[in-house]
């Protein structure tokens, strides 16, 4: 006679498969999460690269003994065109040092506790509004 051997689970193999779609579920929007995270922060270097290079173009337009104005203006409707809000201008300061300062709106980053939330960012010799990024670049003519 043949016997039958009758295996009792009872739901074991079905708990097993939920804390596997779960644990996927869970690294995949891990994954998500970062790869949002990388596409952010390249984003924003990118405008930081802009801002860079929009800087450096108006301090050595701002060293032209002729035609300065005309190029810093240039390169300020360049930056407008290149970054959010953005703005490039000049400023003096004491002993023949100038500032070239690109500004432009930006996420705002993430705090970390204890730090003020209020506090403005420096720029050069300028504070920078809240929700503006900034560039300065400091040059003698």
């Amino acid at each position: 006679m043949k016997s039958i051997r009758v295996s009792r689970s009872c739901g074991a193999s079905l708990i097993e498969v939920m804390l596997a779609v779960a644990l996927t579920a869970v690294t995949a929007l891990g994954l998500i999460a970062s790869q949002l995270w990388i596409a952010r922060e390249a984003r924003a270097a990118a405008l930081r690269e802009h801002a860079v290079f929009v800087a450096d173009a108006v301090a050595e337009a701002s060293r032209v003994p002729t035609g300065g104005d005309a190029a810093v203006r240039q390169w300020s409707a360049r930056a407008a065109s290149l970054l959010p809000q953005g703005d490039a201008s000049t400023s003096q300061h004491g002993g023949g040092v100038s500032f070239a300062r690109v500004t432009w709106s930006a996420v705002a980053a993430l705090r970390t506790p204890g730090e003020v939330i209020d506090k403005p960012e420096s720029c050069g010799d300028l504070a920078v509004a809240a929700g503006l990024a900034c560039v300065a670049l400091a040059f003698v003519k």
